[in-house]
C-alpha cells in the first residue's frame, strides 16, 4: 500500500524543521515515506471495518494529519531528541492523541469523527439511525373518516 502523501506534503505538514527531515533523508534515503506507508497501513487496519479503505485520491485531510503528527514524532526518535525538551514532550503527546483520534473514528459507537466512504462522494461513512420519534394519525381520525364516508353515502 502506497503512502497517500510524499515527501513535500510531509514537509509541509510537520512542525518539524525541513532541514532536520532532510538530515534524517540524507542518513537514510526513503526512511519518512516508509514510515508513512507503514504508518497508513496501520490506519487502514485500523478502520476496515468502519469504513471503504485505503482511501481513494485525495485521502482526507484528517487523514494527512494523523499520518504527519505520528512521523514527526517517529523522526525526531530517529533524528534523536532531548529528553528534557518540553516541546518534544508536546510532540510525543501530540502523535499519541492522533492515535487516539485514530481510534476513536474507528470505534462505532462513541466515535464522533465521520470519515468520507470515498473521496469523489460527500456520503458519509457513518450510517445514521433513524429518529427517535413516532407518529401515527390522531386516535380521533376515525371519527371524520366515518362522518366523510357517511355524507358520501348519503349524497349517494
Amino acid at each position: 500500500m502506497a503512502s497517500p502523501i510524499d515527501l513535500d506534503r510531509f514537509k509541509e505538514l510537520s512542525v518539524m524543521p525541513t532541514e532536520d527531515i532532510d538530515v534524517i533523508e540524507t542518513k537514510q534515503d526513503g526512511w519518512c515515506l516508509a514510515q508513512c506507508d507503514l504508518l497508513y497501513a496501520k490506519i487502514c487496519a485500523r478502520l476496515r471495518k468502519r469504513y471503504a479503505v485505503p482511501f481513494a485520491t485525495p485521502i482526507p485531510v484528517i487523514v494527512e494529519g494523523w499520518i504527519a503528527t505520528i512521523v514527526t514524532a517517529l523522526a525526531y526518535l530517529k533524528r534523536g531528541a532531548n529528553p528534557s525538551d518540553e516541546q518534544q514532550g508536546d510532540i510525543f503527546k501530540a502523535a499519541e492523541a492522533a492515535w487516539g483520534e485514530v481510534r476513536e473514528a474507528a470505534d462505532a459507537e462513541n466515535g464522533l469523527f465521520d470519515l468520507p466512504l470515498r473521496a469523489d462522494s460527500i456520503a458519509t461513512g457513518i450510517s445514521k439511525g433513524m429518529p427517535l420519534g413516532y407518529s401515527e394519525r390522531s386516535p380521533y381520525r376515525w371519527w371524520t373518516v366515518q362522518a366523510e364516508a357517511g355524507r358520501d353515502d348519503d349524497d349517494s
